[in-house]
């Protein structure tokens, strides 16, 4: 465009802001030329690592965290994009499922970057610090499932049976899959983790799981034209989501895990307190974002191909 053409463009605009253009352009004369330290927010985000103790390699603990959580954020970023948009094509469906499960893949194998780059016995030295803390604890991933899939998919597999969509939202929290891993159901009580969890984030949970209880990814797709549910691209798309996250994620943290924390004969346990091996596991809680999409033998044999 020519400078007098982008001038017009620029009036025009904020014409319809109700902001007198004048002031915007004086405002340019005084501002400060962007920076990428600036951009970025580099040093905040270099000032946000805290150790607890005094073994070096706990910062590699921390650092990876954070980058998953930044990572959680774009895969929410992406989630949004499709879930909230009044007319989705296969195409831009397609798109969206695949900037996710890149992202997805990134943190499958970023999982060396913990598994190899710290050494055990420091580990298990700044490792007691952390209790109650657990990565069970990221509010992001919880929510990234809540609008991957319908609910009834995130309900333990012991519990199914008497949950549905008329079934209160607090009703449908309390069974959840991951409440195993803090939760007695013989007598109710909640572990230290769960109930700090709670403490945090429960009124925020009620309400996303609202806000996505028709919108979600999986209920988004079943409102397609059939012509679209049955696209290729798409079918693939989604069921690459589906493995990557709640299969190959899962089990190279439970790899890692195991790597620390001990063999199938540890009798240690997740910072959290949870027995993290059935906890953990794909086989145990079948965690299935999407189940119409897959055969009844690959279903049957969930975690284990």
């Amino acid at each position: 465009m020519k400078r007098e053409e982008i001038l017009k463009a620029i009036e025009e605009k904020y014409d319809k802001l109700g902001v007198p253009v004048e002031a915007m352009l004086e405002g340019l004369l005084w501002s400060k030329p962007i920076t990428y330290w600036d951009y970025i927010q580099t040093d905040s985000l270099l000032g946000l690592q805290t150790q607890r103790t005094d073994q070096p390699d706990e910062m590699v603990f921390i650092m990876y965290h954070q980058v998953n959580e930044l990572l959680f954020k774009m895969i929410l970023w992406e989630i949004e994009q499709v879930a909230k948009a009044t007319e989705v094509s296969a195409d831009k469906f397609s798109m969206h499922l695949n900037r996710i499960s890149r992202y997805f893949d990134m943190l499958c194998s970023s999982f060396n970057v913990m598994a190899d780059g710290m050494e055990k016995e420091q580990y298990l030295k700044f490792r007691n610090t952390l209790t109650p803390a657990s990565g069970f604890q990221s509010a992001q991933y919880r929510k990234i499932e809540f609008a991957s899939t319908e609910l009834i998919n995130l309900i333990d597999a012991r519990f199914r049976d008497k949950i549905d969509r008329n079934s209160s939202f607090k009703n449908a929290y309390n069974h959840l899959y991951w409440q195993a891993a803090g939760k007695n159901y013989t007598t109710g009580q909640k572990s230290t983790l769960l109930n700090l969890f709670e403490e945090k984030y429960l009124g925020e949970f009620i309400d996303f799981m609202e806000d996505y209880n028709d919108i979600n990814l999986s209920l988004k797709f079943k409102q397609l034209p059939q012509e679209t549910q049955e696209n290729e691209d798409l079918i693939k798309a989604m069921r690459h989501y589906d493995y990557t996250v709640n299969v190959k994620w899962v089990m190279a943290h439970y790899n890692a895990a195991a790597k620390y924390i001990g063999g199938s004969d540890s009798d240690l346990k997740a910072t959290g307190g949870s027995n993290w091996r059935k906890y953990m596991h794909p086989k145990y809680q079948r965690r299935i974002f999407y189940p119409y999409l897959w055969s009844e033998e690959e279903l049957k044999n969930w975690g284990t191909f």
